[in-house]
């Protein structure tokens, strides 16, 4: 009688990072169609993972906890998590993440076969397969690259996010509250990333926003909880603010929209991923920078040397355009 396979696939953060993981996700399951795969995470990515349909289970680590000095908390839910982790009897641990815990939480998940992401030789000791990463190579291809020299068949590569009908439902909700019409074209706005360098100016976004309305287009800006006061004056200009809403309704307004226009951010990949067109403002498209997967073209970028803060209203503009000229 053959054993379930039993995988844990491990990744922390970040959002982006993880949804860059979905394609290597889909080539796991593709060679363990009846394996079951959990997933390891940081606490607040969580939500993301309903969109991950070949993943069964989902263990989560609370990161926040250290932040916030309860050390007693802390560590328990690490000592919860460790026991959680020999319980499962994984036979395959793969990481693709490679930093200190997840290296030693791979090791500790007692896996006979444990795949990793090595960035330093010092953390070489905690798999049975560990392979050196090539920075010069998109990081979803990468994770898929991973896969194939510890011996996995990566065929028709996959990216695919199934965005939970509930999740549609809310966003179908906050387009009739906002009186935006799903028949129209709309112009999703995510003007803010992580990093302020990888920002372009927020008065630039208005201008865009200004623009398209201009040519009977609707507008939603998005944005996390603490960016609702900055995009006061997008509200104030009369356009619609989704800041603040849960991540995937977020993706759900994204679904409605025709276009999403952004910096390298997490949301923006996960536009990706639901198939919408984009237009990721973003530094370059040098090896290993993670433009769009499989559409680099969709990446806007400065003149050599020049921030993304200096990419010009024209050449998002005329991005914009392409877009909807293709979705018409």
């Amino acid at each position: 009688m053959n054993v379930r396979q039993n995988i844990l696939l491990v990744r922390l953060k970040s959002i982006g990072d993880v949804l860059l993981t979905l394609p290597a996700v889909q080539a796991v399951r593709d060679n363990f169609p009846d394996a079951k795969l959990h997933f390891l995470t940081s606490r607040e990515n969580a939500p993301l993972f309903q969109g991950f349909r070949e993943v069964n289970e989902i263990i989560t680590l609370d990161r926040t906890a250290f932040r916030s000095g309860d050390l007693l908390t802390a560590c328990g839910g690490v000592l919860g998590l460790m026991r959680r982790l020999r319980r499962e009897h994984f036979s395959l641990t793969i990481d693709f993440q490679g930093y200190g815990e997840t290296a030693f939480l791979s090791w500790w998940s007692g896996a006979p076969d444990r795949w990793g992401s090595v960035y330093c030789s010092g953390r070489a000791w905690a798999y049975t397969r560990g392979e050196w990463r090539d920075n010069k190579i998109h990081p979803a291809e990468w994770n898929l690259s991973l896969l194939r020299q510890c011996g996995l068949k990566c065929g028709v590569i996959r990216n695919e996010f199934v965005l939970p009908d509930d999740a549609l439902t809310e966003a179908k909700h906050f387009f009739a509250t906002n009186s935006l019409d799903e028949a129209k074209k709309t112009l999703f706005l995510q003007p803010f990333t992580s990093s302020a360098h990888k920002n372009w100016p927020l008065e630039n976004f208005l201008a865009l926003a200004q623009h398209f309305r201009s040519r009977n287009g609707q507008i939603i800006f998005g944005g996390g909880p603490e960016e609702r006061s900055v995009l006061e004056p997008a509200r104030a200009a009369g356009f619609a603010v989704s800041a603040g809403v849960p991540l995937l309704v977020s993706a759900g307004l994204m679904k409605l929209s025709t276009f999403v226009v952004g910096g390298d951010t997490g949301l923006l990949h996960l536009a990706v991923a639901m198939g919408k067109r984009v237009a990721m403002l973003m530094s370059s498209v040098a090896p290993g920078k993670p433009h769009p997967f499989q559409h680099a073209e969709w990446a806007v970028t400065p003149p050599l040397g020049k921030m993304v803060s200096e990419i010009s209203m024209d050449a998002v503009a005329a991005a914009c355009e392409r877009a909807f000229e293709e979705n018409e």
